[in-house]
């Protein structure tokens, strides 16, 4: 995160904190388990404190994940993104009608038999991502800019369309096609309190830090100066909040490993899927390497911390549908990780005319 996208091109040229991400992801999270499985009454203490259903120390670490990103983020530019149709619409379309459809089908073809994890990796697939996609963006070296329009358009949809959506993927469609039907109680306002907390707050920072510090400062200084002391702060950020998050689940993941393989490969293709899928679209929309890595990412992404949080209410802490939540970033964050790189190593195949670069 602090020299990713300032230093184009090839994983080579990737700071040594960057090069060597997947290696600290790793370390987190197996630090995190081991955490949470030899520290009696840990997650106890995690989830003393809450924000809108989410332990303090995992609710900081987002913050603290997403602002230097969004601090990077040149808002004078938005209306270059917000103009481009094309992306908006493609955009749109996989994280709100592709998405929840195929992790759906995925679910029901390869958990036919274990109701709790099939609704819990449903809820997943209608969380789209509003933060950690940022990071996996910025990373693979994807317009900023673009990331964060994206990333506001989903957080409304979500506000608007997630209760109703799983209603119907839970309830309806099951109905019509002769499954198990399920109910998810959520309201829209849960959605909007999470939405406006770990998105809006950040989000709000960020534009205010580059307001005021290149009127007090200039760009010059905000760009070259400031922001490289910050940016290594999101790192700092994911890798604190895969270990708490690791460490308050922790025993419930060492305790079910066949259950986790389960889970594991339905998300596996899932992503794959989608993130493959947006490449493909961009590609063949001609959105050049930047957009079409933001369109991919978005696409790909999930908000597990909504999805978590919304099975936790409504079936419980030790629930399947919980557990499925929790799996998600196990298998979510070295797919992404590697999929960074896959981003990069692409680069090159890509006309550098064919859409704004972010800078």
């Amino acid at each position: 995160m602090t020299t990713t996208t300032d230093h184009p091109a090839v994983v080579g040229k990737l700071s040594t904190l960057d090069r060597f991400l997947p290696v600290w992801i790793g370390v987190a999270m197996v630090a995190g388990l081991l955490l949470g499985r030899l520290i009696p009454g840990l997650g106890d203490i995690i989830s003393t404190v809450e924000i809108d259903g989410i332990s303090l120390p995992i609710a900081l670490g987002l913050l603290i994940m997403m602002y230097p990103v969004l601090a990077k983020v040149r808002y004078d530019r938005l209306d270059t993104v917000t103009g481009d149709r094309r992306m908006l619409i493609g955009s749109l379309v996989l994280n709100w009608i592709v998405g929840p459809a195929l992790m759906f089908a995925l679910a029901w073809l390869m958990l036919p038999d274990l109701p709790e994890y099939r609704t819990g990796l449903i809820i997943v697939g209608l969380a789209r991502c509003i933060a950690m996609v940022i990071i996996w963006n910025d990373l693979a070296c994807g317009d900023r800019e673009a990331a964060a329009v994206l990333v506001a358009l989903n957080s409304v949809f979500q506000v608007i369309m997630f209760a109703g959506l799983g209603w119907f993927y839970l309830s309806v469609l099951p109905g019509w096609l002769g499954l198990e039907q399920t109910t998810l109680d959520v309201s829209p306002w849960q959605i909007a309190k999470s939405v406006l907390i770990f998105l809006g707050i950040p989000l709000l920072a960020g534009f205010l830090t580059r307001h005021f510090g290149e009127k007090a400062k200039g760009r010059t200084w905000y760009e070259q100066k400031f922001l490289p002391r910050i940016g290594p702060w999101a790192l700092y950020g994911l890798l604190f909040t895969i270990v708490m998050l690791f460490a308050l689940q922790g025993e419930q993941i060492t305790s079910h490993p066949w259950d986790v393989a389960r889970i594991a490969l339905p998300l596996l293709a899932y992503f794959a899927i989608m993130w493959g899928g947006g490449y493909l679209l961009g590609a063949t929309m001609g959105l050049g390497y930047e957009r079409t890595t933001t369109l991919a990412f978005t696409a790909a992404g999930n908000n597990f911390e909504l999805a978590i949080a919304v099975a936790i209410a409504t079936f419980g802490v030790t629930s399947g549908q919980a557990l499925a939540g929790v799996v998600g970033p196990l298998i979510e964050v070295p797919v992404l990780v590697g999929l960074v790189y896959v981003s990069l190593a692409l680069r090159k195949r890509f006309s550098t005319s064919a859409a704004p670069a972010a800078s």
